[in-house]
C-alpha cells in the first residue's frame, strides 16, 4: 500500500539516510526503530508528506486515506474535544463544514440546493451519520469522559490532549496508520487499549516507539535504521533483537560448519513461533516466520551501553519505614496517609496516573522536598542513589563530559572516571564534549553512570528510561534486574516494570495499593485489584 522508492534525505553533509526502498502491505503493523537521531519521526514525515526526500518518492495506493498522529497539543486549542476528533477525517470534516455552511445561509439558492445534495450523497457514503457518536465512543474508549466532549481543547491538561489527538488518529478507519510514540503519556489502561486496537487493526500501520512491551505486542514486522539505511525484518522487537543477536554470534563463531548453524537458526525461529498467541497480529507473525530462512537474519550493528550497579556494603535490614506520609502541591493531593515498610531486597515500582505523585513522593523520601504530615526513616546501614526525572540542574555548569563526572567522585584518577564514561559508549572525543550540548539522551547517560559510581544499596529511579533509545532501555533493564540490592522506581515502560519490580505500589490521592510477590501483568489482570482501583480513581475524581 505504501511503497518508498530509493528514498534518500541529507542536510548538508549529513546524510541521515539513502536508497531506502522497502514496500509495507496492508494487514501489517511495522515497528520503526533506530538510535536515537537516526531520522525515525524524520521518515515517518516522509511518508505523511510533512517533509521532502532528497532523492526517491513515495507512492500510496489510489483512494488509500492516511492518519497521522499529531504531536503539537496546542494546535486546536480552540476547538471542541468532539470536533478535534472529528477533523482527522479530513474529507468528512471538509463536506460537513460546506455542508452546514451551507444550510446556514440567509439566502439559500438553487445552485447551493445542488450543491448540498451533492454533498449529502458523500457525507452519507463516509458515514458521515455515525460520525460523532463513533468519535464520541472512541473518545470514551480512550479515557476522556462525555463530560469532557463539548469542551474547548485548550481547558484539557497536557496528558487529557495526548488522548484526543490520538482518537483524532485513529477516527474513521484509515487505510494507513503512521504513530509516532504514541504511549507517551498514555495511562496503563489507555495503552492497553491501544494495543488491542492496533492488534485488531485490518489495515496498515507504522508506529516509532521505544516501547518494547508496546512493539512486541503489536508489530508483525521490525523496520531497523542504521547506518543511513532501513531495513526490513520479519517479527517482533524480541524476535528482531535475539535474532540478530544470534545471528552476529554465528559470524564470530568462523570454525561453526554452516549446517549446524541453519539448525540452530530453524530451532530459534521453531521456538518463537511455537510461542505465538492466536490474535491477530501474532498469527501473521507466526505465517511469517515459518518461511523465513538463514539469510534473512543478520547481525545487528548496534552497540548497546554496559549498566551494571553495585553497592559498596550490604545493607541491614531495617531499611525504609514510611508512617502516616501525606504531601500536597497548590491545594492538589498527592499522596495520603502512606504507611509502608520497604524490606531489604524489594524492587518496588510506583504506579499510578498522577506522575507528579511519584515524583513527589521520591523527592520527599530524598529530601528535596518536606512532607505536609507524617514521617519516613532510613536505615542506618542505608545509602541512597537518585535519579530525578528532570536533570537540568545537574548540568548548569559548562564542563567536558569527563570533568563533569569527576565531580560525583571521590577517586579522581582519569582511567577510572574515564571507566565508568566509557561504559555508557563515551570514549575518546565524546568524553571532551561540552556538557551543556548533550542531547537528552546522552545526558541520561551522564546520570546513570553518576548513579553506578555511587556504589550505593538503595537505588531510586523516576522514569529513567525517558530519552533512552532502545538499546539503552535494554541495558538499563538488565543493571536494575541484576542489582542485589534494593530499588524504587517508576516507568511507564511495561517490560520494566514487568521484568524487575517484585512489588507494586499504586499511589492515588486518596490512598493506596500495595501489593507483594506479583508481576505487572497479574496486577492488572487481578480481578479484585481492577475494582479496588476503581474505587481509588472514582474518589480521587470527587475529591478534585
Amino acid at each position: 500500500m505504501i511503497s518508498v522508492n530509493n528514498i534518500g534525505l541529507q542536510y548538508g553533509s549529513r546524510k541521515l539516510f539513502d536508497g531506502v526502498n522497502i514496500t509495507f502491505s496492508p494487514g501489517n503493523c511495522y515497528g520503526l526503530i533506530g538510535a536515537n537521531g537516526s531520522g525515525k519521526s524524520t521518515f515517518l514525515k516522509i511518508l505523511s508528506g510533512d517533509i521532502e526526500s532528497t532523492t526517491g518518492d513515495v507512492s500510496i495506493g489510489d483512494g488509500k486515506r492516511m492518519s497521522v498522529l499529531r504531536q503539537d497539543q496546542f494546535a486546536y486549542d480552540e476547538y471542541e474535544v468532539l470536533t478535534t476528533v472529528l477533523i482527522g477525517h479530513k474529507r468528512l470534516y471538509a463536506v460537513m463544514t460546506e455542508k452546514d455552511a451551507l444550510y446556514a445561509k440567509p439566502d439559500f439558492s438553487d445552485e447551493d440546493g445542488i450543491r448540498a445534495s451533492e454533498l449529502e450523497g458523500e457525507f452519507a457514503e463516509l458515514d458521515g451519520w455515525n460520525a460523532e457518536s463513533d468519535a464520541a465512543k472512541l473518545l470514551s474508549d480512550v479515557g476522556i469522559g462525555e463530560d469532557l466532549h463539548s469542551l474547548k481543547m485548550k481547558q484539557l491538561e497536557g496528558s487529557q490532549k495526548v488522548k484526543v489527538l490520538l482518537a483524532q488518529a485513529l477516527f474513521g478507519a484509515p487505510d494507513i496508520l503512521l504513530l509516532d510514540e504514541p504511549t507517551n503519556q498514555l495511562d496503563v489502561e489507555t495503552s492497553m487499549w491501544l494495543e488491542d486496537f492496533l492488534i485488531d487493526f485490518p489495515n496498515l500501520a507504522i508506529v516509532v516507539s521505544h516501547d518494547r512491551h508496546f512493539l512486541d505486542k503489536v508489530c508483525t514486522h521490525i523496520c531497523d535504521i542504521d547506518f543511513g539505511k532501513i531495513q526490513l525484518y520479519p517479527g517482533n522487537y524480541s524476535f528482531w533483537q535475539q535474532s540478530s543477536e544470534l545471528a552476529m554470534r554465528q559470524k564470530q563463531e568462523s570454525n561453526k560448519k554452516i549446517e549446524d548453524k541453519r539448525k540452530e537458526l530453524q530451532n530459534f525461529i521453531a521456538r518463537f513461533s511455537a510461542n505465538a498467541s492466536k490474535s491477530r497480529q501474532a498469527t501473521s507473525r507466526k505465517k511469517i516466520l515459518e518461511n523465513l530462512t538463514l539469510n534473512d537474519i543478520k547481525p545487528s550493528s548496534r552497540k548497546y551501553p554496559y549498566i551494571g550497579f553495585e553497592s559498596e556494603r550490604e545493607a541491614g535490614n531495617d531499611l525504609l519505614h514510611i508512617d502516616h506520609l501525606s504531601k500536597s502541591i497548590d491545594g492538589q493531593p498527592m499522596f495520603k496517609d502512606l504507611t509502608i515498610t520497604i524490606e531489604k531486597g524489594d524492587k518496588v515500582a510506583f504506579v499510578g496516573r498522577n506522575d507528579l505523585s511519584k515524583t513527589t513522593l521520591f523527592e520527599v523520601l530524598t529530601g528535596e522536598e518536606k512532607p505536609d504530615k507524617g514521617s519516613f526513616k532510613w536505615g542506618a546501614t542505608t545509602s541512597q542513589a537518585y535519579f530525578p526525572k528532570e536533570n537540568d540542574r545537574y548540568f548548569s555548569r559548562d564542563l567536558i563530559v569527563v570533568d563533569w563526572l569527576r565531580q560525583f567522585s571521590t577517586e579522581q584518577d582519569e582511567q577510572y572516571i574515564r571507566g565508568f564514561l566509557g561504559r555508557m559508549l563515551f570514549s575518546g572525543e565524546e568524553s571532551q564534549k561540552s556538557v551543556t550540548v548533550l542531547s537528552g539522551g546522552e545526558k541520561v547517560r551522564c546520570m546513570l553512570s553518576r548513579m553506578m559510581m555511587a556504589q550505593a544499596n538503595v537505588l531510586i529511579f523516576d522514569e529513567p528510561t525517558n530519552h533512552l533509545d532502545l538499546e539503552s532501555i535494554t541495558a538499563l533493564n538488565s543493571g536494575m534486574s541484576k542489582f542485589n540490592g534494593t530499588i524504587l522506581f517508576s516507568s511507564h515502560d511495561h517490560e520494566l516494570v514487568q521484568t524487575v519490580a517484585n512489588r507494586i505500589i499504586e499511589i492515588t490521592p486518596v490512598g493506596y495499593i500495595d501489593k507483594q510477590g506479583i508481576t505487572f501483568d497479574e496486577y492488572l489482570a487481578d480481578e479484585t485489584i481492577k475494582k479496588r482501583r476503581q474505587e481509588l480513581y472514582q474518589s480521587s475524581a470527587a475529591v478534585s
